[in-house]
């Protein structure tokens, strides 16, 4: 019987084990670690986890953070670098070209996703600039809609501090906030009803973090609905 093609990159879970301890213990040494709803962290089944991106230590600290094994969506520039690039290929990573549709990346992506694992993306593509939440891309409501499998936010921050505060010798406070999973309409969905859907998960993101991080979507109306909508629940 003829062995099946491989459809993504592999992941050698015993040594993603390994890294993540490792990476958990350099984590709390080097910052006070702050992790609040990882039991809206699916343990086990298809999902996506999706989170903001402030710093080149998103990433470590996510690994650190969450309790299963992520493939993780990168970006093609860090395939061959020397320090994240390793780190990524032990992460599963699928890596994609900014810019331009990547059929190949979303076909591995998406089998992935068919497969029962779970993926994690920055929903805006690359690192903010700005300290606060930049424009969404659509990649995320794309691959959700299409796998109909549940959205995990992540929300995080503290991450930009933390090179400043080595530097002093101090810790920063780092936050990792997963909220709870949800799903959007399954299907092929349109332009319009992804950029919809896109706005819908920045600002899901947006209402867990703090206002200073908030970026372009903190005058949004979909937030303001959705903090009133906290604020009434609570």
């Amino acid at each position: 019987m003829a062995r099946r093609p491989r459809r993504y990159p592999p992941l050698p879970e015993g040594l993603y084990k390994l890294l993540r301890v490792i990476i958990r213990f350099l984590a709390r040494l080097l910052t006070r670690l702050h992790i609040e709803g990882v039991e809206h962290v699916p343990a086990s089944g298809a999902c996506i986890l999706v989170s903001n991106h402030l710093s080149y230590m998103d990433s470590p600290i996510n690994f650190a953070a969450t309790p299963r094994v992520i493939h993780v969506l990168a970006g093609e520039k860090y395939e061959h670098h020397l320090l994240f690039g390793p780190l990524l290929r032990v992460a599963g990573a699928v890596f994609i070209r900014r810019g331009e549709v990547d059929r190949k990346a979303l076909r591995q992506a998406l089998a992935i996703l068919e497969d029962g694992h779970c993926l994690g993306m920055a929903i805006e593509g690359t690192r903010s600039r700005t300290g606060g939440l930049i424009q969404g891309k659509t990649g995320a409501a794309y691959l959700a809609t299409r796998a109909d499998v549940p959205l995990v936010p992540v929300a995080i921050w503290g991450t930009d501090k933390i090179g400043a505060a080595l530097k002093r010798f101090r810790r920063a406070d780092v936050y990792v906030r997963y909220g709870k999973p949800f799903r959007l309409p399954p299907g092929h969905a349109r332009t319009a009803q992804l950029d919809q859907y896109t706005d819908e998960i920045m600002v899901t993101l947006a209402s867990m973090l703090p206002e200073e991080y908030r970026g372009i979507y903190c005058d949004h109306p979909l937030l303001t609905q959705k903090l009133a909508q906290l604020r009434s629940s609570s």
